[in-house]
C-alpha cells in the first residue's frame, strides 16, 4: 500500500515538473525555424542582387532604376534578416536564456518534490494513511501469529509422535489446539495426555474430560457418541470431574431436565470452589431454580466480574403473543470475525424475562481457554429456542447485531439486540 501510494505522488510530481521545464526547453524549435528562415532570406537577397548586376550590365536598365532596386532590396534585407550586432545580441541572449532556463530545471527537480512531501505532511492526511497502514500491519500480524502458532503446534505434535513421553507437552498442544479452534486435534490431543498419566486417576480424568470439551466444541453443542464416550471414561476415575459434569450440566438444561442440571452444577461448585467459570455455573443454577418455580438460593447468585458486554435484548412487536414465555432464551458472544466459531459466553433466561438487560463476562465462559475477557470486540446472537436446545433449529427465532460491541468494564448497555426473525429450513 506504502510503495503504490508514494509511486502514484512520484507520478504526480513528475507531471507538474514537466508542465514547468517543457516551455523552457520547448522554444528551442522555434529558434531553428527562425534561423533556416534567416537564411533563407540571405540566400535570397543575394541571387535578386546577382540579377540586378546582370540586367545593369546588360542595359535593361539605367542607372537610376538600378540604383532605386538595388535600395529597396537593401532596405527589404535589412528588415528580414538582422544584421551581426544584433545577431551577436541576441545569442547571447539565448545562451543566458539557456542557463536562466537549466537553473530554473535544477532547482525544480529539487524543490518541487521536496515541496510536495513538505506540504503534505503539514496539511494532507499523512496521519490518517499512517493509522490505516498500522491498522493493516496489525491485521497482518494476527494472521502471522495464527499462521506460526499452526507451524509450531506442527513441529510440537512431530516431536510428541516421536517422543510421546512428556504429559506436559500434550496438555500444552491440546490447549494450542483450543485456541485455534482446531477442537478435533484438540481432543486427540487430550486422548494422548490421558494415556500419558495412566495411574493417576484425577489426571486422567481431567484428560478425558478435556477432550469431552473439545469434541462437544467440535459438534457445536450436541452431546452426541464420541462426547458420551469421553464422559464417560472421565466420570469412571472420577465422578465429580468438573469438565464432564459441566457437560452433562448444560445438556440436562436443554432437555428441561432442570433438577438433574441443578445436581450436576451444584456439585461442580462444591468439588471446585475456585472454578474460573463458577459464576455461570451459579447463573445456570439460578435459572434452573426460576424455571422449577423454586426460590433461587442465596448461594447461586453471583455478581458481575471483569471486562464484558452489557446488551438489551428485546423481541419484536411482529412476534408479539407468539412466543411462549417459558420459551429459552440464548445469549451468544462470538469474537468478531469468527464466524461459525464456538462462543465465548453464553447466557440463558426466557422469553417471560425479555426485554432485558444482560450482562455477558467471564462468568459465561464456556471454556477456561476461551474467555470473553480476552477478547477485544465481540458479536451478539440472541436466539428463544423452541426445544430449549442450543443449537439453532427450524421455526427458531433470533436477532444479531451486525456491528461487534467492544469488550469493556463499562457496565452500561452497550447495545440493543432486537430479536426479529424466525428461522427456516
Amino acid at each position: 500500500m506504502t510503495d503504490t501510494f508514494w509511486l502514484f505522488a512520484a507520478a504526480l510530481i513528475i507531471l507538474a515538473l514537466a508542465f514547468i521545464i517543457w516551455p523552457l526547453f520547448s522554444h528551442r524549435a522555434g529558434r531553428q525555424q527562425q534561423t533556416d528562415l534567416r537564411n533563407q532570406n540571405l540566400m535570397a537577397y543575394r541571387s535578386r542582387m546577382a540579377e540586378l548586376e546582370s540586367e545593369y550590365q546588360a542595359g535593361i536598365l539605367d542607372q537610376e532604376n538600378y540604383q532605386q532596386l538595388r535600395d529597396e532590396l537593401a532596405g527589404s534585407m535589412l528588415d528580414d534578416v538582422p544584421d551581426a550586432t544584433e545577431q551577436e545580441g541576441k545569442s547571447a541572449t539565448r545562451v543566458r536564456g539557456r542557463k536562466s532556463s537549466m537553473a530554473i530545471a535544477i532547482v525544480s527537480f529539487a524543490l518541487i518534490p521536496a515541496a510536495a512531501v513538505f506540504l503534505y505532511q503539514q496539511w494532507g492526511a499523512m496521519d490518517d494513511l499512517e493509522q490505516y497502514l498500522a491498522m493493516q500491519e496489525m491485521i497482518a500480524s494476527d494472521g502471522d501469529r495464527v499462521q506460526q502458532m499452526n507451524q509450531l503446534t506442527t513441529q510440537l505434535r512431530e516431536r510428541l509422535e516421536a517422543n510421546p513421553d512428556n504429559a506436559d507437552g500434550w496438555a500444552m498442544l491440546g490447549r494450542s489446539y483450543m485456541r485455534l479452534e482446531r477442537y478435533k486435534d484438540a481432543a486427540w490431543a487430550f486422548e494422548r495426555l490421558a494415556e500419558q498419566v495412566k495411574g493417576n486417576d484425577q489426571a486422567e480424568a481431567t484428560a478425558w474430560g478435556l477432550s469431552a470439551q473439545a469434541l462437544f466444541f467440535n459438534s457445536q453443542g450436541a452431546l452426541d457418541a464420541g462426547v458420551t464416550r469421553a464422559i464417560e471414561k472421565a466420570r469412571a476415575l472420577n465422578p465429580d470431574e468438573v469438565n464432564a459434569l459441566g457437560l452433562l450440566g448444560i445438556s440436562a438444561f436443554s432437555q428441561q431436565n432442570y433438577e438433574d442440571a441443578i445436581d450436576y452444577w451444584e456439585r461442580i461448585v462444591a468439588a471446585a470452589p475456585d472454578h474460573p467459570q463458577l459464576g455461570s455455573i451459579r447463573q445456570g443454577i439460578s435459572e434452573a431454580y426460576q424455571r422449577l418455580g423454586q426460590e433461587v438460593p442465596e448461594s447461586a447468585t453471583a455478581s458481575v466480574s471483569g471486562p464484558g458486554v452489557t446488551v438489551r435484548v428485546e423481541l419484536s412487536e411482529a412476534f408479539a403473543g407468539e412466543v411462549p414465555t417459558d420459551t429459552t432464551l440464548f445469549v451468544f458472544a462470538r469474537r468478531s470475525g469468527s464466524q461459525g466459531s464456538a462462543p465465548l459466553a453464553v447466557a440463558r433466561l426466557s422469553a417471560g424475562d425479555l426485554p432485558a438487560d444482560i450482562r455477558l463476562d467471564d462468568r459465561n465462559a464456556m471454556s477456561p481457554d476461551n474467555r470473553l475477557s480476552d477478547a477485544s470486540e465481540v458479536l451478539l446472537v440472541a436466539r428463544l429456542s423452541r426445544t430449549g436446545n442450543a443449537m439453532p433449529q427450524a421455526g427458531d427465532w433470533q436477532g444479531e447485531l451486525k456491528e461487534p460491541v467492544t469488550v469493556s468494564n463499562d457496565q452500561s448497555v452497550a447495545a440493543t439486540l432486537i430479536i426479529d426473525h424466525q428461522l427456516r429450513n
